[in-house]
């Protein structure tokens, strides 16, 4: 049989959602959502954060360790390099917002320490969670979306699209301008730093150009 919400319907945060409001009215809502099973084990939601006028808004795949602990998105070591490598082009925090596909921490927990190990969000808890991140958008009508992971991607591009074939390509959807590019983790990882951030900064040059 398979797992069910606390809503009874299967894995979906739609009856979470608020019927009026802003950004505001969305966060104070997500606080309760409990559309899929990852609220069980994660600190707290982290909904996006950021302008409400942004011109660009930076959709990740899920909030991390950091992030669970602090309740605001891109707080910890990637989101770090985000804004430098935003800087780094000339994109303005000041007018961008932040958020991930999903809203909850998932993990595992590993060694002595019990630390965290980030665990990749499965298909139906993206789906469930979907609705928040489409509400966000509806709000803020963004310039331009950019796409931090294939995840991210995914959620608004649908299953079949790679962003190792179309990073850093302006793409027209029916929310208008996206750009698929890495997640920041991934060049935190990377063997070969330098290379991964010059990639990065690449494909943040093509949002800036897009915002002249």
């Amino acid at each position: 049989m398979a797992e069910r919400s606390e809503t009874g319907q299967g894995y979906d945060a739609t009856p979470y959602l608020p019927a009026r409001g802003g950004l505001t009215a969305l966060r104070r809502a997500a606080a309760d959502c409990r559309g899929c099973p990852l609220f069980r084990d994660a600190t707290r939601t982290v909904f996006g954060a950021g302008s409400a006028s942004a011109r660009t808004v930076f959709v990740g795949e899920q909030p991390g360790d950091q992030e669970d602990r602090q309740g605001e998105p891109f707080v910890g070591p990637a989101g770090r390099l985000l804004r430098k490598a935003m800087n780094d082009v000339g994109l303005d925090e000041r007018q961008a917002y932040f958020t991930n596909a999903v809203k909850h921490f998932k993990f595992t927990v590993a060694g002595r320490g019990k630390r965290r190990i980030h665990k990749a969000p499965s298909l139906r808890e993206l789906t469930a969670c979907r609705p928040w991140l489409h509400a966000e958008l509806d709000r803020l009508d963004p310039e331009v979306i950019v796409l931090l992971s294939a995840t991210a991607a995914k959620t608004l591009l649908g299953s079949s699209f790679r962003v190792t074939k179309e990073r850093g390509a302006p793409i027209e959807s029916e929310r208008g301008l996206m750009v698929a590019t890495v997640h920041p983790s991934s060049v935190l990882r990377s063997d070969d730093r330098a290379e991964a951030y010059a990639g990065l900064i690449a494909d943040l040059r093509v949002v800036a150009g897009l915002l002249e």
